[in-house]
């Protein structure tokens, strides 16, 4: 089922029930990829037709800000939950290492990767982490050439939005992997460079006032989740919402 939230269409799914279509997806033998939009996306998808257009090609859209998931409220078509794009691909990781398949990691600054994806094979001992690249690369034809020689089932691309959803559009299929996730900074997470949130947070949606603590210079990136709100609420006013559930 689909919501439309501000002109993209958000799958309204529990975070279980992304894990399951995830694993689907992760099972059949063809490219899929994932996108896990914020406020930012949707404030970036209005000004850029073809991001828009690349986010709602996704096979699986999931609201990763609660910025997103007040947004459809306020649209009067609320969605079940926050879906993180950092707790799913943690689910598909799960995945993968009971399937014993291979991992590339894509993104983030020189040397993060490799310790991301140290850490990972500790924890998912099943993995293959078939190859590492950082995102400081020019030549995009030459990294889908190294990423498609490791043969990857499931691949991280940590390009920041919107550069990591236009890479996984126009090169995913081109890669042999099976599934591809847009996800971020979340390369420094599993490399133990960003702390998350403790879980109180987390259940208060209060994940983005916690990275703002710690990281004062988000404070212009976090004065958007209250304009997107903004958007949500004059589109209600106008009766201009006509995306709803499909």
């Amino acid at each position: 089922m689909k919501t439309e939230i501000l002109g993209i269409q958000f799958d309204d799914l529990t975070r279980q029930e992304a894990a399951q279509r995830g694993a689907e997806l992760l099972a059949e033998d063809r490219f899929h990829y994932v996108v896990t939009p914020n406020p930012e996306f949707l404030l970036a998808a209005e000004r850029d037709p073809e991001f828009r257009a690349v986010l709602n090609g996704a096979d699986l859209v999931l609201p990763d800000g609660i910025g997103v998931v007040y947004s459809a409220k306020i649209l009067g078509t609320p969605l079940k939950e926050r879906v993180p794009g950092i707790e799913f691909a943690t689910d598909m990781l799960a995945c993968l290492n009971e399937r014993k398949g291979r991992l590339y990691l894509l993104g983030a600054k020189p040397g993060v990767a490799q310790e991301a994806g140290r850490r990972i094979l500790e924890q998912y001992p099943g993995i293959v982490l078939c190859g590492t690249h950082d995102g400081y690369f020019k030549d995009e034809e030459a990294v889908l050439l190294e990423v498609a020689a490791a043969q990857p089932d499931l691949l991280f691309v940590c390009l920041g939005a919107p550069k990591q959803e236009k890479w996984m559009a126009r090169w995913g299929r081109h890669t042999g992997a099976r599934l591809a996730i847009g996800l971020g900074g979340c390369l420094d997470v599993f490399a133990g460079n960003v702390e998350r949130a403790p879980e109180r947070w987390q259940k208060l949606g209060l994940e983005w006032a916690y990275r703002l603590k710690k990281e004062p210079r988000r404070i212009g990136r976090m004065a958007k989740l209250p304009l997107v709100l903004v958007k949500a609420a004059g589109e209600r006013a106008k009766g201009g919402h006509k995306g709803g559930k499909d």
